[in-house]
């Protein structure tokens, strides 16, 4: 009569040792599907910049992008006609939450509100950016609109997708 007793004790450990087993790869399973729709919600905020050369009228851009390169060269997201903009001349790019603008060794230099860029530094809505003699006016939100194939078409500021 203990036979069948240990056996039926067995079937039912091995059940539940099943039983645990499912629980825990369901659970991690769930746990990875969060993960990955938590990821993939992330979003880099949008940023906009309302460009403005010397007495021309000023054009605005709208990115969602990581990284924005600033100068003379065609493939710049935002290309300037001005000998006074080196050809990459200064780069704004999104990471640890935040928007940084960096100089890239520009002959001129870039001025963030009025003071020398040294450094890469974070940037926040409404601050003025100059590169040579083109000014840029910075407006950061997630309440922005996208519209990327947008073209500016002055003399002093051009876009060659």
């Amino acid at each position: 009569m203990s036979a069948p007793i240990v056996l039926v004790l067995r079937l039912l450990l091995a059940a539940a040792l099943y039983a645990f087993l499912a629980v825990a790869l369901l659970t991690l399973w769930r746990e990875i599907k969060v993960q990955g729709t938590n990821l993939a919600a992330r979003k880099i905020p949008s940023l906009s910049l309302q460009i403005q050369r010397e007495e021309q009228l000023s054009h605005q851009r709208f990115f969602n992008q990581p990284e924005i390169l600033l100068g003379r060269d065609s493939h710049c997201d935002v290309s300037f006609i001005d000998e006074t903009v080196s050809v990459r001349h200064a780069r704004l790019s999104y990471h640890h939450g935040q928007w940084w603008l960096e100089d890239l060794g520009s002959t001129n230099g870039t001025r963030l509100n009025k003071e020398r860029l040294t450094t890469p530094t974070v940037v926040i809505g409404g601050d003025q950016i100059e590169c040579g003699n083109s000014n840029l006016t910075l407006t950061l939100g997630t309440d922005l609109e996208s519209t990327p194939t947008q073209k500016i078409a002055s003399k002093g500021v051009s876009d060659d997708d």
